[in-house]
């Protein structure tokens, strides 16, 4: 049976059409691949793009995305919400289908070391790939961003795995790695208070004692002007999306502010969406393979 490997690289640029277009075309017109959705977001000026293919489709379309990205993406002039170190921030790759694990990590070391040869641009090696225990976590790589990661490099734990202590001028640096599933679940808030998002998100993320497999920050919408907790879900399977939905929801009650919406960014497993539906239509005696259409004809 054929490999199949998802590749979701995420672009420092939500706003320039133009620009988004021709990143996503280094997908398209790579054999082997297909461009499953891509999800941008002018507040984060940052763009989510989804595609799967064979894991040498993949790898071509992903250095080439890489090469593209920093030809037209000048983080010294980039602004938005979300933290970011590299015109294309991160790529990581998820084994889909007759891929272990550890091919996925393979296959990731590969793309790092062309991305570096090909595009200039020094690589981290995250999650499953990393190389130390200290570099799984992709907001301790991140943190500093793109401002502070010339002088962070210096620092002797902190020398990129691929391309030496120094950054890309106008790319920055970049995350690349073999990981599972990941959620890109947001709750907006019927606030423009940015600092009710932000004690949320640290109530409700794993680095500040809240829930294993959540990462959050408070982010605000500009357009909308709400603030936003800003969550991925790194194991649905851990914690579910209604359990940190409903803890949001109590936690800004006490600032009297409600949950007004929520977002799933680009593409998601569904067994995340029905462990919800079976909480909140608190079905009995459920059986998800056996009672949901699709899951029983698969």
């Amino acid at each position: 049976m054929a490999k199949i490997v998802e590749c979701i690289p995420n672009i420092s640029e939500g706003r320039n059409q133009e620009v988004i277009e021709a990143v996503l075309d280094q997908v398209r017109n790579t054999a082997g691949v297909t461009l499953l959705d891509y999800s941008s977001d002018p507040n984060h000026n940052r763009t989510v793009i989804t595609f799967l293919g064979s894991p040498e489709g993949v790898a071509d379309a992903a250095v080439a995305l890489a090469k593209k990205a920093v030809e037209l993406i000048d983080l010294n002039k980039h602004q938005g919400e979300h933290p970011r170190m590299g015109a294309v921030d991160v790529i990581p790759f998820v084994p889909i289908k007759e891929v272990s694990k550890e091919e996925c990590v393979e296959l990731s070391k590969a793309v790092a070391q062309r991305v570096w040869d090909e595009a200039g641009l020094p690589v981290f090696l995250y999650e499953d790939s990393a190389t130390s225990p200290g570099r799984v976590n992709l907001a301790k790589i991140r943190k500093g961003q793109f401002e502070g990661m010339a002088e962070k490099v210096q620092q002797p734990e902190w020398e990129p795995d691929f391309g030496g202590r120094t950054i890309h001028p106008t790319g920055g640096v970049v995350a690349v790695g073999c990981r599972m599933p990941l959620v890109a679940f947001n709750i907006n808030l019927s606030t423009s208070d940015l600092s009710i998002a932000s004690a949320i998100a640290k109530i409700i993320r794993r680095s500040s004692g809240g829930f294993d497999c959540v990462k959050a920050l408070g982010v605000m919408l500009e357009d909308r002007n709400i603030a936003q907790v800003s969550i991925n879900m790194t194991n649905f399977n851990k914690t579910p999306l209604y359990r940190v939905l409903e803890l949001v929801r109590a936690e800004a009650r006490r600032w009297g502010v409600s949950v007004v919406g929520t977002e799933i960014i680009g593409l998601t497993p569904m067994n995340a969406l029905i462990d919800s539906a079976e909480y909140y239509l608190q079905i009995e005696n459920f059986d998800k393979n056996k009672q949901v259409l699709e899951n029983y004809i698969l």
